[in-house]
């Protein structure tokens, strides 16, 4: 119920994992362009009477008093402090953290030479405690189905923002680094294969807006593209378009 859903790619993959000229995901509206980040997709569960669940995306790891939790990456750990201090709300809510940097991924050395460990806010859900109720007496083939049809009711871009607003000082957290934010960008997203990674090559020219320490490699992985609302989602990222251009003339 709380797993967070799979993001599609802007165009579609083919075969070997490589981008066909098919554009899946069509944007006809002002968008959100945040950074993608290279670490592992982590969740706290926080319930309205302030019962806590940590968890990976696939695994719940830890509940509030557990004597053992499942030291998993690292997550616990690492977003413990937080759900402690969270402040409950009327609904159950989930907080989606992407944890990167220390040996999370290959991917780390980008973000720090100094095996520091960080976390990004990237999205939040809302269940009202009834649905929720009514969704745990579903089987689990239709609480998937709900989810990856788009059945959770994720927070707007200005809504998730504002959750930052009721975070202790002491705990304090960031969103993934917008893109270009002060100018929602008015896309016309590119539309060609070529012309996407030439854009997406411009929009991450200094590297990645989250290193850790001065010591990271700095190469982004991509970015992740929204509405203002969350209705439509995609990813962008540099391997893909480098996995299609490999062996071929652009």
């Amino acid at each position: 119920m709380t797993k967070y859903p799979s993001i599609l790619t802007y165009h579609k993959l083919g075969e070997k994992g490589r981008l066909l000229d098919e554009v899946q995901v069509e944007f006809d509206c002002p968008v959100i362009v945040t950074e993608k980040i290279d670490g592992v997709n982590a969740r706290i569960i926080l319930f309205p009477d302030g019962f806590y669940i940590i968890g990976s995306r696939e695994e719940l790891l830890y509940g509030k008093g557990d004597l053992i939790g499942n030291p998993q990456l690292g997550i616990v750990d690492e977003l413990k402090p937080v759900a402690e201090a969270l402040v409950p709300s009327d609904n159950l809510r989930v907080y989606y953290f992407e944890v990167y940097g220390g040996n999370v991924t290959k991917g780390s050395k980008q973000y720090t030479s100094e095996k520091k460990v960080g976390h990004l806010l990237f999205d939040v859900v809302e269940i009202d405690p009834y649905k929720f109720k009514e969704l745990c007496d579903l089987p689990i083939e239709q609480i998937s189905a709900w989810r990856e049809n788009g059945g959770q009711d994720f927070l707007s871009d200005e809504e998730l923002r504002n959750t930052l607003l009721d975070v202790p000082v002491e705990v304090l957290f960031e969103l993934t680094p917008r893109i270009g934010f002060d100018q929602k960008i008015l896309l016309d997203l590119p539309i060609s294969l070529n012309n996407t990674y030439d854009w997406l090559n411009r929009m991450l020219s200094e590297g990645t807006f989250a290193k850790l320490d001065a010591g990271g490699v700095g190469r982004a992985e991509g970015v992740v593209v929204r509405t203002p609302d969350r209705s439509k989602i995609a990813k962008i990222r540099f391997e893909d378009y480098e996995r299609t251009f490999r062996g071929r003339k652009r």
